[in-house]
């Protein structure tokens, strides 16, 4: 292992949004002086939002001198030969107080030929919905471009949109190419890939402050879109206690729900970084030389140099994500 490593935590970014809440606040004790509190990024390499270290001797080091220094030690081997200086992923909570726009994601060709990116495979887990609280994946019905084209004009995409009521615990997988937005009262951790390219085609005809509606994306939406996935979105997973019970395992990331009640021995074979998002309970992960504590609505990085640890919980939740 290398010495200067250890478990990383990092500050939280948090982004005011037109549809933000208090719950990132109130539920996930962010603090803020934001008044709309939509989403705490809580890992990322975005340019211009890098995340900063929080704790131990790196603190005030950006993931992007983290990764100038340390390479490989940081996300493995396997993953600097594809990535390189850039850390693959985003990882965030989100809280909706009011439904999102609809959108979707350009894939990697798409986005990389249009704005120089990766595209946005992601994944959300939902950690509290307030009653009859939705979120809105793919379509109701078979779907064509002329059919779409027509709902968009007249202003009634609702009608051919799947609404699906949520609870905690529900994990939906959002491949690129699908129509998705995330409904009013949702609170969620969502895994993605490093990119903040979001193409939307509906926003509710919501104004601002300054009575201007949002931009919308729909001609460059039009050739992102799948219109022929299957309906393959839900995630069932199994709950087996004291062990990572796989979620989702796709070429960007593969998330695991690990829920701890005693200490656990971890090896990490991944030749990955391994992130701990917390959502629900608290623990502590210890390694040779350290031990950090990480609770509801925190986030770790375990360096991909750090080959062993222990986790010691109580009824605790965790999201595990490597590459």
């Amino acid at each position: 292992m290398n010495s200067d490593l250890y478990p990383l935590k990092f500050y939280p970014i948090l982004k005011e949004k037109i549809w933000g809440g208090q719950k990132l606040k109130t539920l996930l004790n962010k603090p803020s002086n934001l008044t709309n509190v939509g989403e705490s990024w809580e890992i990322s390499d975005v340019e211009g939002d890098t995340s900063i270290v929080s704790n131990g001797n790196l603190e005030g080091k950006s993931l992007k001198q983290l990764l100038g220094t340390y390479k490989d030690k940081l996300i493995g081997i396997k993953n600097f030969k594809q990535f390189g200086e850039k850390f693959p992923l985003l990882i965030k909570f989100i809280d909706a107080k009011e439904d999102l726009s609809i959108q979707l994601h350009p894939n990697d060709e798409l986005a990389a030929k249009r704005h120089n990116s990766y595209g946005k495979t992601e994944m959300w887990y939902v950690m509290q919905a307030d009653e009859d609280s939705n979120l809105i994946v793919g379509f109701n019905q078979d779907m064509t471009v002329e059919k779409y084209l027509k709902h968009l004009e007249e202003k009634s995409l609702t009608k051919i949109l799947n609404f699906h009521k949520v609870k905690t615990g529900d994990t939906y997988f959002i491949e690129v190419g699908r129509v998705h937005a995330i409904g009013a009262g949702v609170l969620l951790a969502e895994i993605q890939q490093t990119s903040d390219i979001t193409y939307r085609v509906y926003d509710w005809d919501r104004v601002d402050d300054n009575g201007n509606e949002r931009e919308l994306h729909n001609d460059l939406a039009i050739d992102a879109f799948n219109f022929n996935m299957p309906d393959n979105f839900r995630v069932s997973y199994s709950k087996t206690k004291n062990k990572p019970n796989e979620m989702v395992s796709c070429p960007y990331f593969i998330t695991n729900y690990l829920e701890v009640n005693q200490t656990l021995k971890k090896q990490n074979n991944h030749d990955s970084f391994i992130i701990y998002m917390c959502v629900d309970g608290e623990a502590s992960i210890t390694t040779i030389n350290s031990q950090e504590h990480i609770k509801k609505g925190e986030t770790i990085l375990m360096p991909a140099a750090i080959k062993d640890f222990e986790i010691t919980a109580k009824n605790t939740t965790l999201l595990e994500v490597y590459v």
